[in-house]
């Protein structure tokens, strides 16, 4: 045994108690009848072989294995098997005829996986941090009395999967979403303005990201939203996901999705008992965009072939700090000329990595540091003199610590049979609203295909839970399928489900 794996070996090893009990919630009462029946398999850790070592059952104390030994008992619930990292939880109690899916997350792949498991009859309930709203990155911030207007994160998305179109279509027809016809671009340092001439349709939310958001599971039956909501415990007990916010119940259920990332969904599964997902998740990387939000009295312009143009987004090239620019104001109430001129910066993430600071509490120094560096490099962006940019009236920075994947195992979702959980987000796919939905689709339906099955044949279901990742390439502001100027995913994949 090498030196690693027994350091492995001995951290995983469960400190012995005086008198051997089994550690269950005392919320719950003790059941007298089995927890479920499973016949565990040997894990493969670096060539070699590991057994479980503790077995549930029964309700009683713990039963000692030998590692090396393959004699279990034949009357069990539940069977927790070791991995490095953690205790593999997996559930072979037969699927509930009328099971419930946790959705933690309720950003656009988590909604959407809610919508979806609706239309095949399966109930949902989506826990969401979300003070303000659903929707995650798909984010408007209205500011009172005027009001002023800022989609800070996504700023428009295009479709070219025929599934996220049917979805589109949807929204359109309900009002929910536009075409944005409005002048988009490059923008190179000194005001060199090149328009994207592409055939490709472009889509925002009517009144803003956000309020799309919010419309999806407005008429929703089967699907419950809780939020605020901060998912702090998973505990597996009886064949059920039970969650906990701070030792506050939320409730027991058949399958769990996680719909968020970054250090909160890690620190969410290094406890879970699946550490196949807690793996996949932590192979992530995300980057750091700051944003800054900008209200002027009158338009900026741009020089553009001899004459002032108006655009209403651009990506701008050749800057330091600055990766893109938009009119809110016109991009979203284009008759409204009269009304403030409100503008979403974001920066480039190279310039966010170097500045990046806890975006819970970011310090004053910091926020009016980035606010200067990126109102001066939309100066100088534009191609005005040094001191010449009007002064806004209202700004206000904020960090998205964990913006946007840099890396994906390119498969739209990731599902764990055994332990009846799964992962959706754009970044499984690329970094745009397209890959979102298609994971939170594509994940329903696997769960979906599942629960129909009855569970008989797990692994037939396993997803994701190997693949490999590359990386990502495109906008730092994302990707936007279909657009001329957009960079494809590095070493595209195939897949299937």
């Amino acid at each position: 045994m090498t030196a690693s794996l027994l350091g492995s070996f001995l951290v995983l090893q469960p400190i012995k108690p005086l008198k051997p009990r089994l550690h269950r919630n005392p919320r719950i009462p003790r059941s007298s009848i089995t927890i479920c029946a499973a016949e565990p398999r040997p894990i493969k850790n670096g060539g070699g072989e590991r057994r479980s070592s503790m077995e549930v059952g029964g309700g009683g104390a713990p039963r000692r294995r030998n590692p090396r030994k393959s004699s279990y008992g034949t009357s069990r619930r539940s069977v927790i098997k070791k991995s490095f990292a953690q205790e593999q939880v997996v559930f072979a109690t037969p699927v509930a005829k009328d099971p419930v899916v946790a959705i933690i997350g309720g950003g656009i792949s988590g909604l959407i996986c809610a919508s979806t498991l609706e239309e095949r009859g399966i109930r949902s309930t989506v826990f969401d941090t979300g003070v303000h709203g659903l929707g995650g990155r798909m984010a408007t911030r209205m500011i009172d009395p005027q009001p002023l207007v800022f989609d800070h994160a996504a700023q428009f998305f295009t479709a070219s999967d025929p599934r996220f179109q049917k979805l589109v279509d949807r929204w359109l027809e309900k009002g929910l979403v536009r075409q944005w016809k409005g002048l988009l671009g490059e923008l190179e340092a000194g005001g060199r303005f090149t328009p994207i001439s592409s055939s490709t349709a472009r889509y925002i939310g009517m009144k803003g990201m956000r309020p799309l958001a919010d419309s999806i599971l407005c008429q929703n039956r089967w699907v419950n939203i809780v939020r605020p909501c901060w998912i702090s415990k998973l505990e597996p007990f009886n064949g059920m996901w039970y969650l906990t916010e701070k030792e506050k119940p939320h409730g027991h259920f058949d399958a769990i999705v996680i719909a968020h990332n970054g250090k909160c969904a890690n620190r969410l599964l290094s406890t879970s008992g699946l550490p196949l997902l807690t793996r996949q998740m932590k192979r992530l990387e995300l980057s750091a965009v700051w944003a800054l939000l900008a209200a002027f009295k009158d338009p900026l312009s741009i020089p553009h072939n001899g004459a002032f143009t108006d655009f209403e987004g651009a990506f701008v090239k050749g800057v330091d700090s600055l990766s893109w620019m938009a009119n809110n104001t016109s991009k979203l109430f284009p008759l409204h000329s009269d009304m403030p001129q409100c503008w979403t910066f974001f920066s480039t993430a190279a310039y966010g990595k170097r500045n990046k600071v806890p975006q819970e509490n970011i310090p004053k120094v910091t926020a009016e540091k980035v606010k200067e560096d990126l109102l001066n490099d939309v100066e100088f962006a534009l191609g005005l003199s040094k001191g010449s940019l009007q002064c806004p009236f209202y700004t206000r920075v904020q960090l998205w610590g964990a913006a946007l994947p840099t890396n994906t195992p390119g498969i739209p979702c990731i599902f764990d049979p055994h332990g009846r959980a799964g992962i959706c987000g754009d970044w499984l796919l690329g970094s745009s609203v397209e890959a979102a939905a298609i994971s939170g689709l594509s994940l329903a339906n696997h769960i979906a295909d599942y629960f129909q099955s009855g569970g008989a044949q797990p692994d037939d279901f396993a997803v994701g839970l190997h693949n490999e990742f590359h990386a990502v390439a495109g906008h730092d502001i994302g990707q936007f399928p279909g657009l001329k100027s957009e960079k494809q995913v590095l070493e595209p994949q195939t897949w299937t489900i």
